[in-house]
């Protein structure tokens, strides 16, 4: 699926984890002694559509179970996402479940529970990114939305489970550019700024009593942590590194004096620290994974302590700080052997969990879990009509890029064919400073259900491998990043699995750019192309960035380069796509939301008009009411269609 392109808190804290070392190289695995059948050609639909049952989540304090589901609006119109919400008596869901909201225009993606008799949702307009807070009361269903200001960001910061009526959020109308807190009634919508942004502050981070502080400065190449003892006073700077260095605070102890943070100061691989105020550079380390990056941690409101520590090398792992809670995870793993086991919704005292359990081949099932108990109570199956035996499975696997450097990866083969001269599809992710991981894509298993064998790569940038991986990166946008692309898809080939004449190539946000660049500097490697709201001008592209970006522009600067600066411009233009579409012969897919902030739909007009001008094949899809990749489900339906019907024509 697509990725937030240059996502902030992604590019300014750089982490994210992933996957073990390696040899220099690994090859394909060899296909089983007796192939299944080949499965039957499922429908379109069936990968794309919105889950039955999706977003579980439980009130603070257990009365209520709540969940997304597609609902049906005016007659003719697509359902979308809303909040449906169910009473939970003794640890049971009764009665039938009640719609709460009843939005029409977009899914509900993003809601939390405030109290028992609150839910708070995130709410945009057309993809536009301009979030508002919204709150519906769970009895009778009245919504209000709290930052009800056109061209707005507004995001949940705190919320503040021992104040019953307000939350923490920042938003950034009084300067489009910084996000000042504020204190939100959730009834009224009254406010009452909490702190006010000077300009340079990326982050605020609040201490176990919803107080603020910790607040992160950034002057584009260095990062200030701020921090003062209580929730007035003066700011102080406790640290700074430059952008290279991340230091990111996480939550206090809890005496609310010393805060933990995820850090690579003076390492390769970013670790999990305790750090004391008093004393900044003396960072004691709770745990470190060997190979890569730790990702975060879990605090546990009711124990006050650190309850495990997360990092993904294959699949996603914990380092476990609590024996009861990994007995806790190692028994319910047992009930779902090879697949992944996550809690991801709780009740304030801890008694009750969401678990989620899901794997490369099923999104699996939502269950609740009284930990008084021990019981496990199915809730739903979150897409009942995927068949886990009919999905392709997903398998790490590792190659050597041209200059030495091994690049982890993900090869899914189509279910029950030779893996021999297949049509293939090279599907870079979006970010660039994200990574693929292990787990159920619907883009992937649908290629794989039509045939295809798809290649994803981690390529050098990709986050979770540690700073030296992230830094071989910069400045290498068309370069040695697409290099690692490109020797991917040759791999594939020298391992017998790639047909060299029915490769494809697809990616969306900085997979699209990766897209265009690879039917650009490297045109008789791929035989038909799908970019999806990708970069084709470096120039306009960090022109037209958000104005709440502004912060993170000198740090672009120095990984993606300047426009301004005479020899990074030599190099932006010999890699920007538009500027050699001589060079594109490839049949070219593009899809575009109009109001995608990230990546200016003048991005695609570009490259789609001077395809045209020179007759070169390329088909373009543009939606109105879509931003940084498609999030209607019509829409989605629509853009995988021409993508089945595109590759169909030209890799088989």
């Amino acid at each position: 699926m697509t990725k937030p392109l240059l996502a902030p808190l992604a590019a300014a804290a750089l982490v994210l984890p992933f996957v073990a070392p390696a040899s220099a190289q690994q090859a394909a695995p060899a296909a089983p002694a007796a192939r299944a059948a080949v499965p039957p050609e499922l429908p379109l639909r069936d990968f794309f559509r919105s889950p039955a049952r999706s977003g579980y989540n439980l009130s603070d304090g257990g009365r209520w179970v709540s969940f997304l589901q597609p609902a049906a609006g005016e007659a003719g119109a697509a359902p979308r996402r809303n909040v449906f919400v169910q009473k939970l008596v003794d640890g049971r869901a009764v009665g039938e479940p009640r719609q709460l909201t009843r939005e029409t225009a977009r899914d509900i993606r993003m809601y939390a529970w405030k109290g028992d008799d609150t839910v708070l949702f995130m709410k945009d307009f057309g993809g536009d990114e301009n979030f508002h807070v919204v709150a519906a009361d769970a009895a009778t269903g009245k919504v209000r939305d709290l930052t009800p200001w056109e061209g707005v960001r507004a995001e949940l910061v705190d919320n503040l489970p021992e104040d019953p009526g307000h939350v923490l959020v920042m938003h950034n109308r009084r300067d489009r550019k910084a996000f000042d807190v504020v204190r939100l009634d959730v009834r009224s919508g009254a406010e009452t700024v909490v702190a006010t942004n000077p300009g340079n502050i990326v982050n605020w981070v609040t201490d176990h009593r919803g107080r603020i502080r910790v607040a992160i400065a950034s002057d584009g190449v260095n990062n200030t942590v701020l921090y003062r003892d209580g929730d007035s006073g003066e700011f102080k700077p406790l640290l700074t590194t430059d952008f290279r260095t991340a230091v990111q605070p996480l939550f206090f102890d809890g005496d609310n004096r010393l805060f933990y943070a995820v850090s690579n100061r003076g390492r390769d691989k970013s670790a999990l620290v305790l750090i004391d105020p008093a004393k900044p550079d003396a960072e004691q380390v709770v745990y470190a994974h060997p190979e890569v990056d730790v990702e975060g941690a879990h605090w546990s409101r009711v124990q006050k302590k650190v309850l495990w520590a997360s990092y993904e090398t294959d699949k996603h792992g914990k380092q476990f700080f609590d024996p009861a809670m990994q007995a806790t995870y190692e028994k319910l793993q047992q009930q779902f052997p090879g697949e992944q086991v996550d809690l991801t919704a709780w009740t304030l005292d801890e008694k009750r969990y969401i678990v989620v359990n899901w794997s490369d081949r099923t999104l699996g099932a939502r269950s609740l879990y009284d930990v008084r108990s021990g019981k496990l109570t199915k809730l739903a199956d979150a897409a009942p009509w995927i068949k886990p035996e009919q999905m392709a499975e997903m398998k790490p696997v590792r190659y050597t890029a041209r200059d030495g450097l091994s690049i982890p990866a993900y090869l899914t083969l189509p279910a029950g064919r030779e893996p021999k001269n297949l049509a293939c599809v090279v599907n870079p992710h979006g970010g660039p400073w994200a990574r693929d991981s292990w787990g159920f894509n619907p883009e992937v298993q649908f290629l794989a259900n039509r045939g295809y064998c798809v290649l994803q790569m981690n390529f050098r940038g990709s986050t979770g491998f540690g700073r030296q991986f992230w830094e071989a990166s910069f400045g290498q946008w068309g370069l040695k990043m697409q290099d690692d692309i490109s020797d991917g898809a040759k791999w594939l080939v020298e391992q017998g699995i790639a047909d060299p004449k029915r490769i494809g190539l697809y990616g969306g946000s900085y997979g699209g750019y990766a897209t265009l660049a690879g039917v650009t500097f490297t045109p008789d490697l791929y035989a038909a192309a799908v970019d999806y709201v990708g970069v084709s001008n470096l120039f306009t592209f960090m022109k037209t960035i958000p104005p709440y970006w502004e912060p993170w522009r000198q740090q672009m600067y120095a990984m993606v380069g300047n426009p301004d600066d005479a020899k990074d411009k030599e190099r932006l233009t010999a890699t920007s796509p538009v500027f050699h579409v001589d060079r594109i012969k490839t049949p070219l897919l593009v899809a575009q939301g109009a109001r995608d902030p990230r990546v200016n739909k003048a991005e695609s007009d570009q490259i789609v008009e001077a395809l045209k001008k020179r007759g070169v094949e390329v088909e373009y899809l543009v939606k109105d009411n879509e931003g940084h990749g498609f999030a209607n489900e019509e829409n989605k339906f629509e853009f995988y269609g021409a993508m089945e019907k595109f590759f169909a024509k030209h890799l088989k």
